[in-house]
């Protein structure tokens, strides 16, 4: 396997150095599919793709080598560089100041750091105040926004989206998924959703969204039907989509005052009390007699949503290296080295050759 990787290293750096990128992508994700564990791999992956403008993949193989190895500087270099192309500029600062710690030596970070902050300050000195006229009724206008567009390639897992004047929030429907196997991470103007199961083809979600967020009032849930993602609105504005576009003429603010504050869902006819309704749906969940497996999954979704950083990244890194046979809540332990599977009694763990 060692030598499958490397070649498979070796042949796309050559595609990247002959401007190859597409391939360089291509020979790199199939060198992470034989060990998804080295964080150089998605680090030089990202790099192909902000070489292809492909921004938001660059920021979730970052984000990914960083939880790999929190020490990597160069990870932290990928990232700022692709949230600065998507003019995320706080974000990519951030980025850039966690880089010149690990590399204090490297004069790029602080030179990056100090174009976002012009860019910041030009940002904060220009922002456009657009007169937007009320509407002429005593409530906001019930025009149900656009369904999210559907992909060619249909998804693995569908999604959609509502929103209220503070917050948007997307479902993504899928079912009895281990909570160490879900990763959300969250930019001024980027979300970025993976589903990675051992033995699957990962999912990802990672749209530029159309608005901007406040990532520290953000937070998702893994339900036993569901994973719902909460973005806290920077603006209350309302979204015509999820994704961002250029085509938006004027943004219409929301009136929080009015007492229409319920989500409008495209496809809603008539009103629905949602916040009831997802009240009584999450006291059903949370009340939900289980046997077996299923209490099993919801006792462990409950300690990982219940655990801090460390912890999480301690479930996740042995639940994916074990193949699903050890799940370690001890960070000290298994962020050291590659934690082996452990088999139940009477049964033989066999590594597949590919």
């Amino acid at each position: 396997m060692a030598s499958n990787i490397l070649d498979l290293e070796t042949k796309a750096k050559e595609a990247f150095i002959d401007d190859h990128f597409e391939l360089a992508v291509d020979f790199y994700s199939q060198a992470i599919d034989f060990d998804p564990t080295h964080p150089h791999l998605f680090v030089d992956r990202a790099q192909a793709h902000i070489k292809l403008s492909n921004f938001t993949e660059a920021v979730a193989d970052a984000n990914r080598a960083i939880e790999l190895d929190p020490s990597m500087a160069k990870a932290y270099l990928r990232k700022g560089t692709a949230c600065v192309k998507l003019e995320e500029y706080q974000t990519a600062k951030t980025a850039f100041l966690a880089g010149a710690a690990l590399a204090p030596g490297d004069s790029r970070f602080t030179k990056f750091v100090e174009e976002c902050d012009a860019h910041l300050a030009v940002e904060n000195a220009s922002l456009p105040t657009p007169s937007v006229e009320k509407p002429t009724g005593s409530t906001v206008s019930e025009e149900p926004a656009p369904v999210t567009d559907v992909p060619v390639a249909k998804p693995k897992f569908r999604h959609e989206f509502y929103q209220k004047p503070e917050e948007i929030v997307v479902t993504i429907f899928a079912k009895k998924i281990p909570a160490a196997s879900v990763s959300v991470d969250y930019g001024e103007q980027i979300l970025s959703v993976t589903i990675d199961i051992p033995g699957e083809e990962p999912y990802r979600l990672q749209p530029r969204l159309f608005g901007k967020i406040l990532p520290a009032k953000c937070r998702y849930e893994v339900l036993s039907t569901k994973i719902e993602i909460r973005l806290a609105k920077a603006e209350a504005i309302q979204w015509t989509s999820l994704e961002y576009t250029k085509d938006v003429a004027v943004v219409q603010k929301i009136n929080v005052s009015t007492t229409a504050q319920r989500p409008s869902y495209p496809s809603s006819k008539h009103k629905v009390d949602w916040d009831k309704l997802e009240a009584q749906v999450k006291k059903e969940e949370k009340d939900e007699k289980l046997d077996g497996d299923a209490a099993l999954n919801k006792f462990f979704r409950e300690i990982y949503g219940d655990a801090d950083e460390d912890t999480r990244r301690a479930m996740q890194k042995s639940f994916v290296e074990s193949n699903g046979t050890v799940l370690s809540t001890n960070w000290k332990e298994v962020g050291t080295k590659k934690v082996e599977g452990t088999p139940p009694d009477g049964m033989e763990l066999k590594k597949w050759e590919y």
